[in-house]
């Protein structure tokens, strides 16, 4: 019953909607993946397989509905020296093997690191991808370009006009594909002098096939291919589910990580089998697919089977459609996409989340590299957190006759074992008995008791007498797995054992 209430939700509720949001995306994908696959150094009907098998695996067996996966430039910047150096087949194997990488990491649950990254670099994700489409966007208004001129500013601004303006009059038609069609009409109606899609690159005009990579099959190519093999199945997991997770918040639902990672390691693994490229979700198709109301698997599976529909059966159509009007439309998913309200959450949030927000959208446009981005800001946020933490550590000391006792209090760790050390004072004279009261800390790894090693070992050293008092059971059982200098706690009442 569950699952005939899932296929119905999925699959058939809101067809109309649903299948016109997924031709828009589709229209949009035809240039990014023939761009993508110049990119790689491959042939156009590289990318263009990649996205429509992608997309259309995903559909079925992804976790997160409505989401776009295709042919990526994240994947393919990180194959340029394989293909340079071994030849596109080695891709080939490369993306079967990334596919298989992907399937072990669900297999180890690696989509449960997502809970390590903060909102910080999730906006700063987004926010910096926006730029990034914005970016891509420039050579084809680029002013010094050959070919650009007047007709393609007018047809960007006509599009955004359409884009923007057709909603407050009618929604029954998305105002991407309006604009695109209505564009499309006037370029072939009065010929107007403007790049099309059949300028980037020649369209293929048959179906994809089963193909058996030509390669070698020993242990040099296993060692040629892996590296990049583990590099693409990283990035693509990365940006795929972090966009599975602004996706999330578009639509207030929720996706399966586990299943989105399966769900990508399949695809790219079948992908790989048709003679296409590595691939990932892809933020701006997704936004793109949400923003015409796209909701569902259907719209992902539709996107995947027009776009081959397009590019094979009505290709010299398709190539005729002016690039301005694409442009106009990834124009408006760059805006849509941009984090606006993150301008005025500077001033009432947190300076160190202001700044791993700010450091991602920068190392991320500067290296136009994602995961290098979305890693500086991971690791910022791991350091501020724990310098915060480090500030909750109390310590108060008292003196009585000739014993000095020590009440530390807070979270004692890597970063704040410092602070404990310091507040010990050593070589104390007419003082012959040390207490080290922890009723109020919590010992949380090696560096924590290796401290209070050290600590104790001086202080008896010293002839003085140690009393550790107040270790709480979980506390207790971490010093006692993995104290060393002789077990120095065995004679110190240490609870828990």
């Amino acid at each position: 019953m569950a699952i005939h209430s899932d296929f119905r939700r999925d699959w058939l509720s809101n067809p109309k909607t649903e299948f016109l949001a997924g031709l828009v995306v589709a229209l949009a994908l035809i240039p990014e993946a023939i761009g993508f696959a110049i990119i790689a150094g491959v042939d156009p009907r590289v990318g263009l397989y990649a996205s429509f098998s992608i997309a259309v695996i995903i559909s079925m067996i992804g976790g997160r509905p409505g989401m776009i996966s295709a042919a990526t430039a994240a994947v393919a910047v990180l194959v340029v020296p394989l293909v340079r150096d071994h030849g596109v087949e080695y891709l080939f194997a490369a993306t079967i093997l990334m596919g298989i990488f992907q399937a072990i990491a669900a297999l180890l649950r690696l989509d449960l690191l997502m809970r390590f990254i903060s909102r910080s670099v999730i906006t700063g994700f987004v926010n910096a991808l926006a730029i990034l489409i914005f970016m891509a966007q420039i050579p084809q208004i680029d002013p010094t370009v050959d070919g650009v001129n007047w007709q393609t500013y007018a047809m960007v601004v006509a599009g955004l006009a359409i884009i923007y303006g057709l909603p407050k009059i009618t929604t029954l038609v998305p105002s991407p594909l309006a604009a695109i069609i209505v564009l499309a009409g006037i370029s072939m109606y009065f010929k107007a002098d403007v790049f099309t899609v059949g300028d980037m690159g020649e369209l293929p005009d048959s179906l994809p096939w089963f193909h058996i990579p030509q390669i070698p099959i020993t242990w040099e190519t296993l060692a040629i291919i892996a590296p990049y093999s583990l590099a693409m199945a990283a990035v693509g997991l990365l940006e795929s589910l972090l966009t599975a997770s602004i996706v999330d918040d578009m639509t207030e639902t929720r996706s399966d990580k586990k299943r989105e990672t399966y769900g990508q390691g399949i695809a790219n693994f079948v992908t790989g089998w048709i003679g296409g490229m590595g691939g990932c979700a892809m933020i701006g198709q997704s936004v793109i697919n949400i923003k015409s109301g796209g909701r569902r698997r259907l719209s992902t599976f539709v996107a995947g089977v027009m776009l081959i529909v397009l590019i094979v059966g009505l290709g010299q159509w398709v190539a005729q459609i002016p690039m301005p009007a694409l442009v106009a439309v990834m124009i408006f998913v760059s805006i849509s996409t941009f984090r606006w309200a993150s301008f005025t959450e500077i001033t009432h949030h947190p300076w160190p989340s202001n700044f791993v927000m700010i450091a991602t959208v920068v190392m991320v446009v500067a290296t136009h590299d994602l995961s290098i981005g979305v890693l500086t800001g991971v690791l910022l946020s791991g350091i501020f957190f724990a310098w915060k933490v480090r500030q909750l550590v109390t310590m108060q000391d008292f003196v009585e006759v000739t014993t000095h006792r020590y009440v530390f209090g807070g979270q004692i760790f890597f970063g704040s074992v410092d602070l404990m050390y310091e507040a010990i004072e050593f070589n104390e004279d007419g003082i012959d008995k040390v207490i080290i009261d922890v009723h109020d800390a919590h010992f949380w790894d090696i560096s924590a008791t290796g401290m209070l090693d050290k600590i104790v070992d001086r202080l008896k050293n010293e002839g003085k007498e140690v009393e550790l008092i107040g270790l709480n059971e979980a506390s207790a059982t971490i010093v006692e797995k993995y104290s060393e200098n002789d077990r120095p706690f065995e004679s110190l009442g240490v609870v828990g054992h």
